[in-house]
This record gives structure tokens, sequence and C-alpha cells, in this order.
């Protein structure tokens, strides 16, 4: 029998630790689609996607049959010991998706965070140097290397140090909470600009083996930089030889409304690196980079025993199939339209609203206390989260000042559970009135 949820709160309190937090206190039966089943039958439309994981949605049949197809033939070899033809065949098709007209090479991980510390190895290799400059509301992942590269400090870094070495962060191009104080675009792109300032007072440009940025800021809280911010960046990094890394963990696989989130600025990065919605599901991360740099290093250097895992190759193809072929890509970017006019309407009639920002179907909404000081909305932010899962919508907060509501909703989802979500979303907002 199918224990009930105050059983499995008591279960959770005595055999888990409280460090893997819980933004619900839900557990999930079942979940197909946009929808999850809680363990008592009640329904919630899905906003948070298992953090950006879901984006063909739940148990999407085609990742299911992929996954059940591959696991009655194999389930681990080990990559290293004896290959499969799935890991060669996801490659393929994400070199081939992959920006620039150069040649690419993949390789596979198993989470976000394994994925950008073999990105930075690369990197490394390569240009033979140390430094890394990353960038302030950025996340990277939660082991040593790339807890150093996150920005926030409560909860991810609080009381792990030290960390690593060699790594250097300056100010993103936040266009609502501007560094320098100036305005876009007026501003001239001075955030990427201030790179060469960088290099006088901070690290050396001739010890910077690479940059690594998020197209969109995730966790930071979904910030997106103007149209010219990471052409300039780049020109900066090829004037010094200094690699050019994307995360696209959290925008990749469609989010935006493209299948790499970069192609929005028109660049084509050195590596890229995709986890999250990569796997359906399914514990997958890729690296993404210039043949001559990923092929550089030698035999044995990079892999993992988990690393591209049969079972999780055959799921991220058929991601792929679906996103590409099925076309889910275009309806990510049908969704993205529909949820931007309806967050620019809130934005009109809530005054605690002070920016909607993003791409595509990933969007967000930063809540101050004051549209003139900005002061962030903290204390609303929580409680918007909390009154729409008791109304049964599943929603995310996100920021440093945790004042953003984002939205990470699988593409998948019908017009009717839009609606009511983006119904409950509203009346959530009218609550925060009284």
């Amino acid at each position: 029998m199918a224990k009930k949820t105050e059983e499995l709160k008591k279960m959770r309190s005595t055999h888990v630790p409280q460090a893997p937090y819980n933004i619900t206190p839900a557990f999930i039966r079942e979940a197909k689609g946009a929808l999850m089943i809680d363990t008592e039958g009640r329904e919630l439309i899905d906003f948070a996607g298992g953090i950006g994981v879901n984006n063909v949605g739940h148990c999407h049949p085609k990742v299911v049959a992929a996954i059940k197809d591959q696991a009655d033939k194999c389930i681990h070899t080990c990559f290293h010991v004896a290959m499969y033809e799935a890991y060669l065949d996801l490659a393929a098709r994400l070199n081939a998706l992959a920006p620039g007209d150069f040649a690419k090479m993949t390789m596979f991980a198993n989470s976000g965070a394994e994925a950008v510390e073999n990105a930075v190895k690369v990197a490394r290799y390569n240009k033979n140097r140390p430094a890394v400059i990353c960038f302030e509301n950025g996340y990277h992942g939660r082991t040593i290397y790339t807890l150093t590269l996150t920005s926030k400090i409560k909860p991810y870094k609080f009381g792990f140090g030290p960390f690593a070495s060699d790594v250097y962060r300056m100010p993103f191009a936040y266009c609502y909470r501007c560094t320098f104080g100036l305005n876009y675009p007026d501003c001239k792109i001075a955030c990427a600009d201030y790179l060469e300032d960088f290099f006088i007072s901070h690290v050396d440009p001739e010890a910077t083996a690479a940059i690594i940025a998020e197209p969109i800021q995730g966790e930071g809280g979904f910030i997106t930089p103007p149209p010219e911010y990471f052409p300039r960046l780049q020109e900066i990094a090829q004037k010094y030889d200094i690699a050019l890394i994307i995360d696209e963990v959290q925008t990749g696989v469609g989010r935006t409304g493209k299948f790499f989130a970069i192609e929005h600025w028109g660049i084509a990065p050195d590596i890229l690196t995709l986890a999250k919605s990569l796997g359906g599901g399914m514990p997958l991360s890729a690296i993404i980079a210039r043949e001559e740099m990923i092929n550089k290093i030698h035999v044995g250097g990079l892999g993992g025993t988990f690393s591209g895992n049969p079972v999780a190759c055959r799921a991220g193809l058929a991601v792929l199939e679906i996103m590409l072929e099925d076309g889910l890509l275009h309806r990510a970017q049908t969704l993205g339209e529909k949820v931007l006019a309806q967050f620019q309407a809130l934005q009109k009639n809530h005054e605690i609203i002070g920016e909607v920002r993003g791409k595509g179907p990933m969007l967000a909404m930063e809540l101050v206390q004051d549209r003139e000081t900005r002061a962030p909305a903290k204390e609303a932010a929580d409680k918007l989260v909390k009154f729409c899962f008791e109304k049964g919508l599943v929603l995310l907060s996100c920021g440093n000042f945790g004042n953003v509501i984002r939205t990470l909703m699988p593409l998948v989802i019908t017009d009717e559970q839009l609606e009511r979500g983006l119904s409950i979303l509203e009346e959530g907002f009218r609550k925060l009135k009284t």
C-alpha cells in the first residue's frame, strides 16, 4: 500500500538530512506532461519543470519508450570499457546543432556541474593558464570548483570553503540594477568594456584561460543581457586568446525558443555546456567544444564511469527528436509570446512587478517594494510561491535577493493548463495587495 504524506514527511525528517532542501512539501506519485499528482491525489500544475529539466514534459512517451527499449538491451558497460552507438549518435547530432562554422566534438557527463568542470579543464589545458573569469549573480553548480564560480553565498557556499584559486568575478549585464549606475542603450555596453579595466586591476589576461557565463543567468534571477553584450565580450576574449565558455545547463534545449540560448546573441562560443533537459529526466550533460581544443587532450584525460550512460543517451536522442522533428521548438516560441504578454499585463496592474525579462518561455518577474527605489520584495515572492502552491501551482523564486519569480514550465503544457496556472498566479498577485 502506498504511504501517505504524513508518514513520508516523518521518514524524510528521520532518514534524510535537512540540507537537500524542498521547495514544496509535496510527495509526487506520478507526473505526466505539465501535471504532477501527489500522494493525496492532488493535481499540481508544474511551472518549475524539475528546475529546468522537463522541457519535453514529465514522462514523455518517446523518452519513456527509448529508456525501456535501451534498458532491455544494455544499461551500462562504461563507455571507456565498451562503446555503444547511442553515445556517438547523440554527439554527432549535438555537434551539428551547436553554433559556429567550425568542427566540434562532444563528450558526455552526468550533471551540469561536471560539464562545467570539464569545460574549464579543456580551456586550461589548451591555454596553459590558470585563471577563469566568472560573473556576479552566476550559478554553475555545487562542487567545490563550481561553487567557486557560483556567486550567491547562502544557501550555496556558506560554510563550505576554502574554495578554488584563480577564479575572478566581475559584474554582469544586470541592466535593471546596473553596477555602473548607467542606462541602456546610452551605456554603450560599459559592463562588457569593463573587462579591459578588469584585466588591469584583478587578473592578467595572459594568465586567463577562460571566461564563463550563462546566456541568461538562471539562479541569479533570469538576468538577460542586451543584444550587444556577448558579441562585445567575445571580441575582447578573442583579442587576448581567452576561451569563451557558455553555460547552457538551464537555458539550453529549447528553453528560450531556440535550441541554444546563445543563438539569440548571434555568437559561437569556444565551449558549450548542456545538461538538465538534455536527458528528458535522465542524468546527462554534454561538453561541446572546438575540435582542435577538446581533441588535443591526452587519452584518459577526460571521462567518468557513468558519463554518457547508454540509457541516458537514448533518452537524449528522443529529446532531440521531440524538440526538432515534432515541432516543440516552435511550440516554445509560441508559448513564450503568450507568457510574456500575460506577464506584461500583470506588470501594468501590479506595482510590485518592477521588471519582466527573459527570452521565449524562460521568463521572470522581479518583485520590488517600490518601483523608484527598486528595493527587493523577497517576502512577497515567498508569499506568492506559497499561495500558488496551496492553489495547485508549483512556482520557483530565484535571484540573489530571492525576489524573482521565474517560469520553467514544460513546453508541452496545454493551453488550458497554462491558463489555469496563469489565473492562479494573477490571483496570487491580487492577494498580495490585501
